[in-house]
């Protein structure tokens, strides 16, 4: 296990000269590594259903979805949703699951104006991840 300590100092210019005003913040990781994770968005063909999540590796779970299409034991398989329409990287894990949370709670109108900001035909994205 790493465990890490930072202290994060702000400078001011004051008349040519650097004074230096400490802010002290101690962040400690269990892991310093950077990984690569993924909160998407996927819809059926009829982009009627949205469903959201996260992963560390979005070309399997696009597959995963496309393969439990029709199957009713999940949301995704149950409306058909494998096809990608947004995404967004992460490093932390953290992050990832705090942004997929806060997803989760917006309304579909909130959803939708998300979507249209980056991909405002709807298109399907799933072979620029492939």
């Amino acid at each position: 296990m790493t465990v890490a300590f930072f202290v994060l100092s702000s400078r001011n210019e004051v008349e040519g000269s650097l004074s230096v005003t400490q802010i002290e913040y101690i962040c400690i990781f269990k892991n310093m590594k950077h990984h690569n994770y993924f909160v998407y968005i996927v819809t059926n063909h009829t982009k009627t259903v949205l469903y959201i999540g996260v992963t560390n590796d979005l070309q399997r779970r696009l597959y995963e979805h496309f393969e439990n299409r029709g199957k009713p034991l999940t949301f995704a398989g149950k409306f058909h949703c494998y096809n990608l329409i947004y995404y967004e990287h992460y490093s932390h894990i953290d992050a990832a699951i705090a942004r997929e949370k806060e997803l989760k709670d917006w309304n579909r109108t909130k959803k939708v104006n998300l979507i249209n900001s980056i991909n405002p035909s709807w298109a399907f994205l799933n072979d620029e991840i492939n």
